[in-house]
């Protein structure tokens, strides 16, 4: 049952870019220039490649997309449609960021969480905030989207999958699941490149629901690459979350996206941070198709615009250079499979795991008083066994008058 509950969680907690217009306090299209887009797409435009975006549906007719993508599965189901104002509205703008970075790509959408208007997703939190621990059907089917989106995609060839969505709003339910993990070592072995947001928790200010930087999934699963966000002036932004499985980090403050009504909207959040990457890895990939999910994430990382001390738990390696990125992919070689020979220390035994067990030297009086004891009883034992074999006294002949 504790597992229903954060699946829930991770269903419900999505991580929503503002609906309201910006102040403009950033250019729109900043986080273009931030990246250095432009001269990353001069290398690659997302060609063969196929991203798919696991999040709240995507309207593919929306002027922008073009032919540029797939609707897929619906997993989470709860009712609502396309057409709705709840349905697609954060997976449209997700889309759009992709898109955006590598103009080529294909998107493939996956419906696998609620808009944060979506009735389903306010039965949820209604129902966990009472405590009501009790499984329905459309919980049931909230607990296993998420892994069902990351199998499905993996399946369909998707070369890298987007999820800008978390368990990081709620105060209660850690968000790891163990059908989730799977799903994600099976994407991985598929040769997917999986990245998430790293979550909107980042305020200190315990009067904050979704704030104290709690541990967000899918973000930190092994293997996916957790993407925090920045503003324009390259610092962490203010709701960005803080831990230590951020990797890399993207504008995510003022970005200008499509709207599910069929118009545009701007927004801030590590969602479009995580979107704007999976774009950035697509350009990669273009590049350079044989590279690994360990190959993207190295270069993602030495490429990048790092913090003064190379890594902190603010933007992680630092900020993304899609240009330097693709120049970087394209002259990758083709990753070491072999085995690494084991360089340290020799031991017998368990090898370095468990080094020999040494001991104090040994006290020689002990040694002579357990000798000399030895000896004397082995002399007691050689007298005794002698004592024993010496012939007993045989009775004289019977004399005169002895009867025989």
């Amino acid at each position: 049952m504790r597992g229903m509950v954060c699946a829930v969680v991770m269903a419900g907690g999505l991580i929503t870019a503002t609906a309201a217009p910006a102040t403009a306090d950033a250019p729109r299209g900043w986080e273009q220039q931030a990246m250095k887009v432009p001269a990353a797409q001069r290398l690659g435009q997302g060609k063969g490649i196929t991203v798919a975006v696991l999040d709240t549906g995507v309207v593919r007719n929306h002027p922008e997309f073009k032919g540029r993508v797939t609707n897929g599965p619906d997993f989470i189901g709860g009712g609502a449609k396309p057409g709705q104002s709840y349905w697609g509205e954060h997976g449209t703008a997700m889309a759009s960021s992709v898109l955006r970075v590598a103009p080529q790509a294909k998107v493939l959408s996956v419906r696998v969480i609620w808009d944060k208007q979506d009735p389903a997703r306010k039965r949820a939190e209604a129902r966990a905030e009472s405590g009501d621990l009790t499984a329905t059907k459309e919980s049931i089917k909230a607990s296993t989207a998420l892994a069902k989106g990351i199998r499905h995609a993996a399946d369909k060839g998707a070369q890298v999958i987007s999820m800008s969505l978390g368990s990081d709003e709620w105060g209660f339910g850690s968000g790891y699941e163990e059908d989730t993990a799977a799903a994600v070592d099976y994407a991985l072995g598929k040769g997917a490149v999986l990245l998430a947001s790293a979550g909107n928790g980042g305020s200190t200010n315990p009067l904050e629901v979704d704030a104290n930087n709690v541990v967000s999934y899918p973000a930190a699963f092994p293997g996916v690459i957790a993407v925090a966000a920045m503003g324009p002036g390259g610092a962490r932004a203010e709701f960005s979350q803080v831990h230590t499985y951020n990797t890399i980090a993207a504008p995510g403050v003022d970005i200008h996206a499509a709207d599910n009504g069929g118009g545009y909207r701007t927004g801030d959040g590590t969602s479009p941070a995580c979107a704007l990457a999976a774009g950035t890895v697509a350009l990669m990939l273009s590049r350079n198709p044989d590279l690994t999910p360990r190959q993207v994430r190295d270069i993602l990382v030495r490429t990048a615009r790092k913090p003064p001390a190379g890594y902190d738990v603010l933007l992680g390696f630092g900020a993304i250079d899609a240009a330097a990125a693709v120049r970087a992919a394209g002259a990758a070689k083709d990753a070491e499979t072999k085995a690494a020979p084991y360089k340290g220390p020799k031991y017998f035994g368990d090898g370095p795991a468990a080094p020999p067990t040494t001991h104090p030297p040994i006290d020689m009086t002990y040694v002579i008083i357990g000798g000399t004891a030895v000896g004397g009883g082995l002399l007691f034992l050689v007298g005794a066994a002698l004592l024993m074999r010496r012939p007993r006294a045989r009775p004289s002949p019977a004399g005169p008058g002895r009867r025989s």
